[in-house]
């Protein structure tokens, strides 16, 4: 996994994604950014991956790689995908700045037979800390904006996606924890030292 986290920008949670995903699959990787991730499974895991963006510039980067991508607002749902239509749908550090992640997931757990979702765990004692002691609201290295210029509307804690999961009936395959850019398949007390959180779910009682 070290060779891959060096092929990803340095990326712990691509990192993570790139490694459970199996050779030859079928993948949506939503606000896929640069395309780095589906540039790295395409080329080594020879997956058909298709990727999600609304920033033209970073399409621009996708179609240099020869990535193909599509321009669209994850908001507005996926109603033209047909049930489980991908083996996985990747919604990488993204989670956040959704107008109605919940109703997301909901798609995303819909056209996969897998999702896989990263995201800023809110819960980190050093974010808790700041906003105790400073009264102001934190930033850290995975939530370096300001409050007037982030794109983070609806920050959540590692308990409140397991709480969600459970609620919708959703079932976690996998987890992975990142603290200090680093890796960590088990990590005690996570929702308050885990930096960030890498899950991959589905949904319960799918014969898979």
């Amino acid at each position: 996994m070290k060779k891959i986290f060096s092929l990803l920008s340095n990326r712990a949670d691509l990192s993570v994604i790139a490694s459970w995903i199996e050779f030859g699959k079928n993948v949506l990787d939503l606000g896929c950014g640069d395309g780095s991730l589906l540039d790295y499974l395409i080329k080594n895991k020879k997956v058909k991956g298709t990727g999600v963006e609304i920033d033209v510039n970073k399409m621009l980067l996708c179609t240099k790689k020869g990535i193909p991508v599509i321009q669209y607002d994850l908001n507005s749902l996926f109603p033209f995908i047909g049930d489980n239509s991908f083996d996985y749908v990747i919604l990488s550090q993204t989670l956040q700045e959704l107008s109605r992640p919940d109703k997301v997931i909901d798609e995303i757990t819909r056209i996969s037979k897998f999702a896989i979702l990263s995201f800023p765990n809110f819960g980190n004692y050093k974010i808790r800390f700041n906003l105790l002691l400073k009264g102001r609201m934190p930033k850290s290295k995975v939530l370096p904006y300001s409050w007037y210029d982030t794109p983070n509307i609806h920050l959540l804690t590692y308990l409140d996606f397991k709480e969600y999961c459970k609620y919708k009936n959703y079932k976690i395959v996998k987890t992975f924890f990142i603290k200090n850019n680093k890796l960590k398949k088990w990590l005690f007390l996570p929702n308050w030292s885990a930096d960030a959180c890498v899950v991959m779910i589905k949904k319960n009682g799918d014969k898979i």
